[in-house]
């Protein structure tokens, strides 16, 4: 039997991305065998370019094609929820592009779901994967960083009028928020996946840049499990465009490079506290083996483990972690007061963090 699995991709936007960067490369692992788009110019374009037949606009006909392994959701965060629960239930493979869903309460309902499914959803944060980032984890996990201290994220990216002109884009029903959802969740995914779960937050979030619904700057003091402390900083108005995490250890400064869409990347600092720590890193990354960014890396991970049936590289479980900071933030922003975590039905925005 071939373990080529057939990919139906649903909105062609970012899901072009997925096919350039995460299918293409792996031809032995995939094929993109239907499209789906309520876009009739774009579903074309994209057809002619890669040469894929299958083209529509209706989901359920997706959904009632028996060849299609695995659907990858890349339509607006508005229609996530339902388009993943009626893939599942169809007994598909799923991906999904970020944010998962747009509340606590759809991501504990769509967790429910997954147990009983016979397909396996994978959220997308592409992040995640390069040399830099993943050499980082070895050091962390190795042991070698020592005790955490403090942590700090900056996504300060710039959008304006001509972005917010997409009609889905800075609204609430649509896009479900904003700089928190769109942009710097990649970053905070990449913060907790190095530094562990969070234990507090204190934050606040404003609209400053753009005449949106939605926010486009926010701010944050955390409070990491470890006991390490942490601050978040995002904005869509800065005017040279960065991404960067930069993490104090006992015996290590890690520093991730600035590229905004590629944090993930080689080359990060690694700044040891002394030789005998740096003999310790060269040690252990001396048999390093490159690691392709982004949707390469995750989409091979995957294949990986719908063949062998072992853990998905990011689970819906990661979702919810992300989409609990999101809820802090809007909860605490709006009362002014820290959020503890972990963060339950007993949160005032976990069934809807639209401003009250």
């Amino acid at each position: 039997m071939s373990d080529v699995k057939k990919v139906a991709i649903i909105g062609l936007g970012i899901g072009r991305s997925h096919i350039v960067e995460g299918y293409l490369p792996h031809p032995d692992r995939f094929e993109v065998a239907a499209l789906c788009d309520l876009n009739e110019e774009r579903l074309n374009a994209v057809g002619d370019e890669f040469g894929i037949g299958r083209r529509l606009k209706d989901f359920v006909e997706i959904l009632n094609m028996p060849d299609i392994d695995i659907i990858d959701i890349c339509t607006p965060p508005g229609s996530h929820f339902q388009l993943i629960i009626q893939a599942l239930a169809a007994g598909k493979h799923v991906v999904c592009e970020k944010p998962l869903v747009g509340s606590l309460a759809d991501v504990d309902a769509v967790i429910a779901a997954e147990k009983t499914a016979k397909g396996r959803l994978m959220p997308i944060f592409q992040y995640r994967y390069g040399d830099g980032i993943q050499k980082a984890k070895r050091i962390i996990e190795a042991g070698i960083a020592g005790k955490p201290y403090v942590a700090t994220s900056e996504t300060h990216w710039v959008r304006g009028a001509d972005y917010y002109a997409v009609p889905w884009r800075g609204k609430w029903d649509t896009e479900l928020g904003g700089v928190l959802m769109t942009h710097s969740i990649h970053l905070h995914d990449m913060l907790t996946y190095l530094m562990g779960p969070i234990a507090g937050l204190f934050g606040r979030v404003a609209t400053r840049v753009n005449d949106i619904e939605v926010e486009d700057c926010a701010s944050a003091s955390l409070l990491m499990e470890n006991g390490a402390l942490a601050t978040i900083s995002a904005t869509l108005g800065s005017q040279e465009q960065i991404s960067r995490l930069r993490l104090a250890f006992e015996n290590v400064l890690i520093e991730s490079n600035h590229e905004p869409y590629s944090p993930g990347q080689d080359p990060w600092k690694i700044v040891p506290a002394n030789d005998e720590i740096g003999a310790k890193i060269d040690a252990l990354l001396a048999d390093w083996s490159p690691i392709p960014n982004r949707f390469n890396t995750q989409m091979k991970l995957f294949h990986e483990a719908l063949v062998s049936g072992g853990p998905l590289p990011v689970t819906t479980t990661d979702a919810r972690q992300a989409l609990e900071l999101v809820t802090a933030f809007y909860e605490s922003s709006e009362t002014r007061t820290e959020v503890r975590f972990p963060v339950g039905p007993e949160s005032t925005k976990y069934k809807s963090w639209r401003p009250a």
